[in-house]
């Protein structure tokens, strides 16, 4: 009786009946789970991650209740699927729009925590330092150490992070400078080996920090170093031993900043508010190129995809439903989509080059001109045509494929009234074709527009958006679309990354194209009342 009693309890609402052995099998890997996650928690908090660790809360909670609930069973499949979702696609989305609001960029990479561990570990050389002369050795695993002296000091071993007990090692006898001739799993070094090693010894510090030893620019001699910069959480400052001079943390700015205006680099993020946003409003000369570049993204983005499903479609008319062969003839046509885009479009730089491609020489023989000619990756105008030459190459086989399957979707049967109507091949095309075509295919239109508004490939492999603009704040260039040029504020500009105005735009980016979707599907809908009343 009391065995039903338990199962009964075990069951859950769809009459799934757990044993006690799942249950204790299942709680136990919650809590091998929850101690790895909360170690994970704990060490992303102590780095300055919160963001990342509170999606971990999130993520621990959620599997703890899917696991712990008889009625979320279904769940428990989905649980990894659903955590890795999150934290590929949802958590990147989350910390782009994170960024916008903060100075995060060159100099500013770090959160405040890992800033100051960065800026304690540096040391200093003081005035009154201890200068030894060292004899370097070499551990059976390759690690180095140094046998440091000095007067009226007595001589010690030191690895990297650490100081030896020498009554642990077997130090063999001593020569005349009182150095070990031979240390029990270490080999001395040579004067000729020192000097092949030398800088892999610079880079080094030896012994217990925050005091360690470090290899000087003199062959031979080593010094002590302190630690340079001590952080004080009560005034929230960073004192600098080398100077005595404190800088207090800027959360304006991000950043430890002297009375003097003076800054300790790196420094860290801190939440700005919307001043990206308003640098792009109320400053001219990102406002200009801008314009511009939106212009070129928008028109490249439309007449790639008027371009490309109009070839498309024109193709899939001609190679109608009785043509002879056209299955060959549609699987070659179809090639440049089966190509992948990177091979493509280096293919047409090479074809296109004005210098040595096979098109301008092509052109200069035949009509006795010197080579050069077209310059489309110096004429602005050139450029943007060879690059809808190109984006229309890469997607009117898709066009076609699309089309063809629309096409055969349409019941002959209109086109036989039209024809008892006497409609000609043009009324034909424009009341029944289309309209009919863009029912079905007009989703894809706007999920194409929304592609190509984003094509970076094509722009950043053919002249990476060259040529430039002349006279703008911001490198940008004339074939720029928009996420090319925020790829040059995040990746391409010489003087830093600004990943926080970056993201600020393609946060600009993305309402552009909620408001040019939203457009493009009322318009859509018009195109199916029409299609409904065919």
């Amino acid at each position: 009786m009391k065995a039903v009693d338990v199962a009964a309890e075990a069951s859950g609402p769809s009459g799934r009946t757990a044993s006690l052995g799942s249950i204790a099998l299942r709680l136990l890997g919650l809590m091998i789970f929850d101690a790895l996650a909360s170690v994970f928690i704990y060490l992303l908090f102590g780095d300055g991650y919160w963001q990342l660790a509170v999606l971990f809360i999130v993520l621990t909670i959620g599997v703890n209740v899917i696991f712990l609930r008889e009625d979320a069973y279904p769940l428990r499949w989905m649980a990894p699927g659903l955590s890795f979702m999150l934290l590929i696609s949802v958590y990147p989305i989350i910390f782009t729009i994170y960024i916008a609001f903060t100075n995060f960029s060159t100099g500013n990479l770090l959160p405040k925590v890992q800033v100051i561990q960065v800026l304690e570990q540096r040391s200093y050389l003081p005035e009154d330092a201890l200068i030894y002369s060292y004899t370097a050795f070499q551990g059976e695993d390759g690690q180095y150490a140094l046998w440091l002296q000095a007067d009226g000091v007595e001589s010690f071993l030191v690895q990297p992070g650490e100081r030896l007990a020498l009554d642990e090692l077997e130090i063999g006898p001593l020569d005349e400078n009182g150095v070990p001739q031979s240390i029990a799993g270490y080999t001395r070094l040579n004067r000729a080996q020192l000097v092949r090693v030398i800088d892999t010894l610079g880079q080094l510090q030896f012994g217990e920090p925050p005091n360690v030893v470090r290899v000087t620019g003199q062959l031979g001699r080593a010094s002590e170093l302190e630690q340079r910069y001590v952080y004080d959480a009560d005034q929230d400052a960073i004192l600098d031993r080398q100077t005595e001079t404190i800088f207090v943390a800027d959360e304006s700015q991000g950043v430890f900043v002297s009375a003097e205006g003076q800054a300790l680099i790196p420094g860290y993020q801190v939440l700005v508010g919307t001043r990206n946003f308003m640098r792009f409003i109320q400053n001219p000369s990102f406002r200009g190129p801008l314009l511009r570049i939106f212009l070129w993204t928008v028109a490249f983005a439309l007449f790639s995809v008027l371009f490309a499903f109009s070839l498309g479609l024109m193709i899939a008319i001609a190679f109608g439903r009785d043509l002879p062969g056209q299955k060959i003839i549609k699987s070659l046509l179809i090639i440049p989509f089966a190509v992948p885009n990177v091979i493509t479009v280096l293919i047409w730089r090479g074809l296109l080059n004005p210098l040595n491609g096979v098109i301008s020489t092509s052109l200069a023989g035949a009509f006795n001109q010197p080579v050069g000619w077209p310059p489309v990756f110096a004429d602005m105008w050139w450029v943007k045509a060879a690059l809808l030459l190109i984006n229309v190459w890469l997607a009117y086989p898709y066009w076609l494929l699309v089309n063809s399957g629309a096409l055969q979707a349409i019941p002959t049967d209109m086109y036989e009234a039209a024809d008892i109507d006497g409609a000609n091949a043009w009324h034909k095309f424009r009341n029944l074709t289309l309209p009919l075509l863009l029912v079905g295919v007009g989703p894809l239109l706007i999920a194409s527009f929304t592609a190509n508004f984003n094509s970076f490939n094509v722009i950043f492999l053919f002249n990476n958006g060259g040529p430039p603009m002349v006279g703008t704040s911001t490198p940008a260039g004339h074939s720029d679309i928009l996420i090319s040029y925020v790829y040059r504020l995040a990746f391409g500009t010489g003087g830093g990354q600004d990943f926080g105005y970056a993201s600020a735009i393609t946060m600009i980016i993305f309402v552009i194209l909620v408001v040019v979707t939203l457009f493009q599907y009322r318009y859509m809908r018009i195109w199916e009342e029409v299609g409904e009343n065919v």
